[in-house]
């Protein structure tokens, strides 16, 4: 009961602080698009950076870490694109967003805030290691499968192109880049840019949750229950179910387990229902599979707090 309290409700707290003050009217959409924007374009990609650019790579950069996360986040998207396709009978197109809906785990805005408070900031930089390759490896695979879907029977040489544009006009990959280019230069950054940079970073994590609770508020759920349902099962169980499995027969390390279970027990993120409406895809199934499994991710990740060591 002390996870439940201590660890997991503050956080949603202030998730719900935000999704009140817009349900109010005391915060207006614009400025829930105006906070988002700054969050997910400025904030967020100066605490990757910082994050990045100071994080030890060869101690965290753990291949079985690495491995077992994003077999089990891989192992979700499959799951979610031949059950969208086989058993609910949707298109290759949908199929493919529905998939990203079980790929993409909000690692950002709920795993490390909850990582944090149930282990503290020392047991993030496993978290910063699997966020480093996140963003890439999803959009990686969700644009690629999205291309050859929407593209069958075409040439798909432009195929390599679109998909790195699409990828290197994200501010959180863009941050990322940049820290691994400070990194593995040496080249330390001027004090006075770092301390600037640490400024903005401290006001990202809870600005996001805020921002996001005035998201969810848009995506109130409707339709194609059984679908989203499938989804909300695949990213709180199945997903983190995979990575247990992985990391507990290859032997990863207790910090190590605690961030890819956590990480992988997180809801879908709002990017989930970013790629659908980027291709005007299964836009219904994304947006309230993401509200649906944020609330029920309460009792879900207690659960696998539980039983972590």
């Amino acid at each position: 009961m002390s996870a439940l309290i201590d660890v997991i409700l503050p956080v949603f707290f202030v998730i719900g602080f935000g999704y009140l003050a817009v349900w109010k009217g005391y915060f207006s959409d614009a400025g829930v698009d105006g906070l988002m924007k700054f969050t997910q374009n400025f904030a967020i990609p100066c605490l990757l950076f910082r994050a990045i650019s100071t994080l030890d790579l060869q101690q965290n950069f753990d291949l079985l870490l690495l491995g077992s996360f994003y077999a089990g986040a891989f192992t979700g998207f499959l799951a979610g694109l031949l059950g969208a396709r086989y058993i609910f009978g949707r298109d290759w197109e949908d199929s493919v967003a529905i998939g990203f809906c079980c790929l993409f785990s909000n690692s950002l805005l709920l795993g490390l805030p909850i990582t944090e408070r149930a282990y503290g900031a020392t047991a993030l930089e496993s978290n910063y290691a699997i966020i480093a390759v996140h963003s890439p490896f999803c959009y990686g695979i969700g644009i690629t499968a999205m291309e050859i879907a929407r593209n069958r029977g075409t040439a798909l040489t432009a195929l390599p192109a679109k998909v790195l544009r699409a990828m290197f006009q994200n501010a959180l990959i863009i941050g990322i880049a940049l820290g691994f280019v400070v990194n593995l230069s040496g080249v330390p950054a001027p004090a006075v840019l770092t301390d600037a940079l640490d400024l903005i970073a401290r006001a990202a994590l809870p600005a996001a949750l805020f921002g996001l609770g005035g998201v969810l508020y848009r995506y109130r759920p409707e339709g194609d229950m059984r679908t989203i349902i499938y989804v909300v099962a695949v990213s709180l169980v199945v997903h983190p179910a995979v990575v247990w499995v992985l990391a507990q027969a290859g032997g990863l390390g207790i910090a190590g387990m605690r961030s890819a279970m956590l990480t992988a027990a997180m809801a879908p993120g709002v990017n989930a229902y970013i790629f659908a409406n980027m291709y005007g895809r299964a836009r219904r199934v994304a947006a309230s599979s993401v509200l649906l499994a944020t609330g029920l991710s309460i009792l879900t990740v207690w659960g696998w707090l539980a039983v972590l060591p």
